[in-house]
């Protein structure tokens, strides 16, 4: 058997799952969609304490405007396949395709963000489109406990954000800008992950839900490197 290859396309040229594990989600569910969607009714509401604790790039560049904050790595993640971007919210660009899996995937992760400083992984996680998970969220969240426990111990965060529709999306976009069936076939989950992390920044991280290691040697690795340069007020979260 052949081992996995990395496949990288240039694209632009210039807890159920790991008892170590904490979710903590924001209660507001308002994910961006660049077309209509039938039958959606958002609800917005206020911030969770953990996001205040610790914050998105995408909430601290909308309160803060002056801070500094690293780039965000946008991972759709396949059954065998990895869409990877990369924006600081200026502009999103679709980065590579991973044909890994496992630990080699969590790896390939890790040093992708060193060598473009990344900060911050925003993973898809599905969805129906009422908000609902899938029998797919369990792996994904799996996947994500596992790399939140390494991404901490560089003093990096994992969040989760509603992927429902990108992949639909993605080819609409592909569409648009004119590429072929093949290149298509080739680049759409780097494309679904351009629309996650377009989604994340439009809804200025509002929507997400951080992974957070259950050491708390670790989430105190995280507090000290996510500077809170945000000044809520107090009706803006809820514990």
């Amino acid at each position: 058997m052949s081992s996995p290859q990395l496949q990288s396309h240039p694209f632009f040229n210039p807890s159920k799952t790991n008892p170590n594990l904490i979710f903590s989600k924001s209660p507001l569910f308002l994910p961006y969609f660049s077309t209509p969607i039938r039958n959606y009714n958002p609800k917005p509401n206020a911030l969770s304490s953990s996001l205040q604790e610790f914050p998105p790039n995408a909430l601290r560049r909308k309160t803060n405007p002056q801070c500094t904050v690293g780039f965000s790595l946008g991972v759709d993640l396949g059954s065998s396949r990895t869409g990877l971007a990369l924006s600081k919210g200026f502009s999103v660009r679709p980065l590579t395709v991973l044909k890994l899996r496992g630990q080699k995937l969590e790896l390939q992760l890790l040093d992708m963000a060193e060598r473009e400083e990344v900060d911050e992984f925003i993973l898809g996680i599905p969805k129906s489109w009422d908000g609902k998970e899938t029998p797919q969220s369990n792996k994904v969240r799996s996947i994500a406990g596992r790399l939140a426990v390494r991404a901490a111990e560089r003093g990096w965060r994992v969040y989760l954000q509603d992927e429902h529709g990108t992949s639909s999306e993605a080819a609409y976009r592909m569409i648009n800008l004119g590429l072929n069936k093949s290149a298509r076939q080739k680049t759409s989950d780097a494309y679904a992950a351009v629309i996650l992390l377009e989604r994340y920044f439009a809804m200025s991280g509002e929507d997400i839900e951080i992974v957070l290691p259950k050491q708390i040697d670790l989430q105190e690795k995280l507090r000290k490197g996510t500077p809170l340069d945000i000044d809520f007020s107090p009706e803006e979260f809820v514990d």
